[in-house]
This record gives C-alpha cells, structure tokens and sequence, in this order.
C-alpha cells in the first residue's frame, strides 16, 4: 500500500495533482481542499495517500494531511454507497472540521449540500459515522490557519471558470449544471478568487 508519495509537483489541476518522483509521473486524484494547500509547480510537494486497486484499474488517492486520508478511508470503508469518487467530492464540499461538524450535530442538510449527496445519503453518513465522529479529536492536519493556494491570480477569470466547470463535470456534474452551477458561484465570490474558491462556492 503507497501511504506516501513526495516529489516534484509537475502540473495541478482542483482535483489532480502529477507528481515526480525518481524520474515517474504519478497522477494522484485530490479533493479541492488539498489542491487549495498545493505549492507552486516546480516545488516539492507531500501527500498522504491511499491506492485502490481493481481487476481493470488502479487509482491514488492523496490529501494534505493524514487526517483527511484517513477519513477518506472510513468514508470509503464503513459507509455502504460511498466510493472514492463521492468520498472526493464530500471533502471537496466541506473541511474535515466541517464535516464532521455536521456528522455530529446531525446536520442532514449540510451533508445534503455535497454533490452526489441525496437526503437519504446524508441520513446515512450520520447513523453510520455519528460513533466515529464523537470519538475522534478535532483534526488538526490540514484544517487549521487559512489554505496556500496555488499561483494563478493572473489567470484570465474565463480560464477560471472554465477549469472551475471542467472539475465540476469530473465530480459528476452534467455539463450544463456545472456552467450554472459555475455561474452562480462567480457572481458570490471576489473577481480575484482562484479556480479552487470557485468550486467550492460552485459546490455549495
């Protein structure tokens, strides 16, 4: 199991991020919280991860901090319907401490918020995490202080916008929701706001 990968961050996108290590390119999916933390290209960069194989594929999985990995797990492992593509698009939805807020608290229309959440999904997530939750500390990696987003405010907003959609149809989103849904967002956020900022407005 790869629990760690670390090198030179090559190209970044909201939700992937190709790393260098010892001459090989990993493309390694992220949520958009963890692409908000990612340095420039060219710099070093860690993740923790989690690999899933499969008879016709393999996929890694990387976040930030340990903490978000982690949960990933338990969302993927101990939450029947939850895969890792939805598991991504909850923790590009919500911060680790937002998240399991609401798991806590019981907030079923938070949850609901995240793409590809359903009420009844959302129901769910709260009877089936509620124990681990309460049992957990607050995270602390990756969820404190605000995010270091990536270089990119020269970017024309219309670059923005469109990479904001592009990320949005991989979560799942039609094509025309995500242009509403992108829409939306760019009218709620500063003229200046990054790709990352978008889609989690886009995602509210």
């Amino acid at each position: 199991m790869i629990a760690l990968i670390e090198g030179i961050l090559v190209e970044a996108t909201p939700l992937e991020a190709v790393i260098l290590v010892n001459g090989i390119g990993y493309a390694v999916s992220i949520p958009v919280t963890t692409a908000e933390k990612l340095p420039q290209t060219g710099q070093t960069v860690r993740l923790h991860t989690h690999a899933v194989y499969r008879e016709d594929s393999q996929a890694l999985y990387g976040f930030s901090g340990r903490d978000e990995r982690d949960f990933f797990r338990i969302l993927t492992e101990k939450v029947s319907g939850i895969g890792p593509k939805t598991a991504i698009s909850i923790l590009s939805g919500l911060s680790l401490e937002s998240l399991k807020g609401a798991l806590r608290a019981g907030d079923v229309a938070t949850l609901a918020k995240c793409h590809g959440i359903g009420k009844k999904t959302a129901e769910r997530l709260c009877l089936e995490l509620k124990d681990v939750v309460g049992a957990a500390t607050p995270a602390t990696a990756g969820s404190t202080g605000g995010p270091v987003l990536p270089g990119g405010g020269a970017a024309l907003p219309l670059s923005r916008a469109g990479d904001a959609m592009a990320a949005l149809v991989t979560l799942g989103f039609k094509a025309d929701a995500a242009d509403r849904a992108v829409r939306r967002a760019m009218e709620k956020v500063p003229e200046a706001a990054s790709t990352e900022e978008i889609i989690r407005a886009a995602l509210r």
